[in-house]
């Protein structure tokens, strides 16, 4: 199985623990970015993942390729050039004080690639699977063209192509991401999205929830699932559904609708060490699930799984494996030692 992600890797600052920007002069510096994340995952699960991108030719960004190539992840299609690697600063919420998320990505290199930066033809070539996020065609009017050429690529050469819409509000408008995206929608098979996302981007929302105070309808998340697939001839929908109770505790699930039929996961309640990434480690679960030809219902369990630990490990990356997922999903989450 080789799955091909592309996408943005920043420079991810973060103050310590639960400290608000510069109440210490101290910044934890890490990598992370969302197709990136997805690559980490899948590496940790055994897939052949390779991350493409764009970085410059400096000592941060060989920081960042040295620690995707350290957690088994193929960086050999990546471009060097360009002006800057992108960061992003992270002060971590708790109990009613929200996490907040502060950008520097403007002029990053892979924000001014070039469509003559990336072959498809060659970097696809013995892929079974390309990813991305509506994050990656948010940079720049050029990042979206080379998005576009990747996925038409992808489809010629027979890929499965999955998409999680996570749309930024910092980036883009929804009207220009709901002209760019729905231009991408003809090539995806899978489309991720979270409780917001299809409303943000495609305006299509399920009736009777208040994700603000908590409050999931599940049945309405089924029926936002008939409409993207109606939409766009999508071939399945999986929709995240986190339930916030604090910036701290989450109740997290989801659902996996294909051929007419929802599957709904069971629901974990989380107490939250770093949320970051948490939607790409569920992307990365269904992709490894689905290829590994897990049904629907035991696909959308994995899925959720490997997310609900993404929420316990520090950083971006989603640092388990497929035993650790298995235990979580045929145990009781208790967290008790493992002995």
């Amino acid at each position: 199985m080789k799955v091909v992600t592309f996408g943005e890797i920043m420079l991810r600052l973060a103050p310590q623990g639960y400290l608000r920007f510069l109440q210490e002069p101290c910044f934890q510096a890490t990598f992370g970015g969302g197709e990136a994340n997805v690559a980490v995952s899948l590496a940790a699960f055994g897939v052949d993942a390779e991350f493409v991108t764009k970085l410059p030719c400096n000592d941060i960004a060989d920081a960042a390729v040295a620690e995707l190539r350290r957690q088994g992840v193929d960086t050999s299609d990546i471009v060097r050039g360009g002006k800057r690697i992108g960061i992003y600063y992270l002060e971590k919420g708790a109990s009613v004080r929200p996490s907040k998320v502060v950008y520097d990505r403007e002029h990053s290199a892979i924000s001014e690639a070039t469509e003559d930066d990336f072959c498809w033809e060659s970097i696809l070539e013995g892929a079974d699977w390309f990813h991305f996020t509506g994050i990656t065609p948010a940079l720049s009017e050029n990042a979206a063209k080379i998005t576009y050429n990747a996925v038409r690529c992808a489809k010629a050469k027979g890929l499965k192509v999955s998409c999680d819409l996570n749309y930024r509000k910092k980036l883009w408008t929804k009207e220009k991401a709901r002209e760019v995206m729905g231009g991408l929608m003809p090539y995806v098979d899978v489309l991720i999205a979270n409780e917001a996302d299809a409303d943000d981007v495609f305006g299509i929302k399920p009736d009777g929830g208040d994700v603000e105070n908590g409050k999931l309808v599940r049945d309405g998340y089924e029926n936002v699932a008939k409409q993207l697939i109606e939409k766009f001839s999508l071939d399945a929908v999986a929709i995240t559904l986190r339930e916030s109770i604090s910036a701290n505790d989450n109740n997290w699930g989801a659902m996996l609708y294909r051929n007419s039929t929802a599957h709904f996961s069971r629901t974990y309640p989380l107490r939250i060490v770093d949320r970051v990434g948490g939607g790409d480690s569920f992307g990365a679960g269904l992709i490894y699930a689905l290829l590994s030809g897990k049904n629907d219902a035991e696909a959308v369990e994995f899925a959720v799984a490997a997310s609900a630990l993404k929420h316990t490990v520090e950083g971006d990356f989603n640092r388990v494996c497929v035993s650790e997922v298995e235990q979580l999903m045929n145990g009781s989450g208790s967290g008790r030692v493992q002995r």
